[in-house]
């Protein structure tokens, strides 16, 4: 059978070197010139930077993959566990010239004792939160994570069924609140509503079921491969060749072929290919008996399917929320940053503005930022004497707030995020002249993320995992009106 991927992020490679382990034909066709779509790589003068995903957990989840594949983790990457595993930055009072931080430790008892020291009971209160992660954790892998929600019998298992009772609160109840039940202190409420940010939302949006990734973050559990992200797209992208899987980069996929309208009751189109340009602008046919929509799911849906056949039309989004955007500000800064950990995270005081102005059309500011350091871990990204530094603040899904570029270059409104997230860092941190040693500056914006990824409203992550938009509630990965055409990604 012949298999078309559209895109070529982690969900393509890896859906490419899936079907061709099973010995499909698989061609896979990426719009840029390299693959790794978010987790991408920038290099300049000596640093190289991931431009995307820098937090490696669930690592459950990368070995069963790796295993499918005939390998493992452990033989396709160089995995570090970092201690600690991240720093907070909290906003201080007025006038305080250094805002208190706290260190999350890779062993679980020290993490137990650090909170227990911030708020008295909240160390028990901890190790019970951390086993009620954990419970969490084991659900989801077991029940969830490996499930397309396609019918309502998925929920229905009798295991399932027994569990009601506390899975139910889960789902019902936002993070904000069921973390707030147990800590009142607001720093240690932040550092175990965090999660949600990953998931493109925030605490009082996202479900407490996502309290399950407290029990990698404060357990020990948070990884990083040596050589980054990179490392990981070149390794799946590597399988996926060895496999017999062609990847096509410089490939900007112009339609979706199919064969028949759908249009009467009952009746459906089958999928016969796709229509692609390449980087010297010839159209190409490609036929195929499925395709893997990778990519954008938005774009894919309402620019290369016609009307009669979208599954998701433009009307489905109007009614959808995105996450957050993005302003990503990579630096290379001359000398050490000691006072950074491999990841931190600088939180206000008031965060729930930052997220009330996010998802109302404003920039926070101040902003609620996460700096990464890989070189704290990784000399390889950076030249002896450096650092290499990627800065993410939280901004408005809103491509007319521009574009990055080198060497404060991108639009104003993109450079003036970054130039106060860079005083931020600096005030906080109690690194008073770090924009002055700052040898390499790149910033990507919304406009960026809409350009080059086709990315849904410039988004960072998608469609924000809210209960409404989350498990049975997400879009379905199977077209309800073509046969043989798949989606796959956020």
């Amino acid at each position: 059978m012949r298999a078309a991927i559209v895109g070529g992020g982690i969900a393509g490679l890896a859906t490419a070197a899936l079907l061709a382990a099973d010995g499909h034909e698989v061609d896979l066709f990426e719009q840029q010139i390299t693959v790794g779509g978010r987790a991408g790589s920038l290099s300049a003068d000596g640093f190289r930077f991931d431009t995307g995903p820098s937090w490696y957990l669930m690592p459950e989840v990368f070995d069963h993959f790796f295993r499918l594949l005939g390998t493992s983790a452990e033989e396709q990457l160089d995995l570090r566990t970092l201690d600690p595993a991240y720093r907070v930055f909290f906003e201080g009072a007025p006038g305080e010239s250094r805002p208190p931080r706290l260190d999350i430790g890779a062993d679980t008892a020290d993490n137990v004792a650090a909170f227990e020291a911030i708020e008295p009971g909240a160390g028990e209160a901890l190790s019970a939160y951390i086993e009620s992660a954990r419970d969490a954790y084991d659900i989801a892998l077991r029940h969830f994570l490996y499930t397309n929600f396609t019918s309502p019998t998925a929920l229905a298992s009798s295991e399932i069924l027994r569990m009601l009772p506390r899975l139910l609160p889960l789902l019902t109840q936002s993070l904000e609140d069921f973390v707030g039940k147990r800590f009142s202190d607001v720093r240690l409420r932040q550092v175990l509503g965090y999660p949600a940010v990953f998931l493109g939302s925030s605490p009082d949006r996202a479900p407490s079921l996502y309290h399950l990734m407290s029990a990698l973050d404060l357990t020990g559990g948070v990884k990083y491969p040596q050589g980054g992200f990179t490392r990981l797209i070149e390794a799946i992208a590597d399988l996926a060749v060895e496999h017999g899987a062609q990847i096509h980069t410089g490939a900007t996929v112009t339609a979706v072929s199919t064969r028949g309208t759908g249009r009467r009751r009952g009746q459906r189109a089958q999928v016969t290919g796709l229509r692609w340009r390449d980087a010297n602008g010839t159209e190409h046919v490609h036929t195929a008996d499925l395709v893997v929509g990778a990519g954008d799911l938005h774009h894919l849906e309402t620019q290369l399917i016609p009307d009669e056949l979208q599954t998701f039309p433009q009307t489905y989004w109007d009614k959808r929320q995105s996450g957050p955007g993005a302003v990503l500000v990579l630096l290379g800064v001359e000398g050490e940053l000691p006072e950074l950990a491999h990841h931190s995270l600088f939180f206000t005081h008031d965060w729930q503005a930052n997220f009330d102005a996010i998802f109302e059309g404003r920039v926070p500011a101040p902003a609620s930022v996460y700096v990464c350091k890989p070189s704290e871990t990784d000399p390889s990204v950076a030249p002896a004497g450096h650092e290499n530094l990627f800065v993410l603040v939280p901004v408005p899904a809103d491509p007319g707030l521009g574009h990055g570029g080198p060497s404060g270059q991108g639009s104003a409104a993109v450079e003036a995020v970054a130039d106060a997230a860079i005083e931020q860092i600096a005030t906080w941190a109690g690194v008073p002249d770090l924009a002055d040693r700052v040898v390499v500056r790149h910033t990507i914006g919304p406009g960026d993320f809409a350009d080059d990824l086709s990315a849904w409203q410039g988004g960072m992550l998608g469609p924000s995992h809210t209960l409404r938009q989350s498990a049975m509630f997400r879009s379905r990965n199977r077209s309800r009106h073509i046969d043989g055409l798949y989606y796959a990604g956020s």
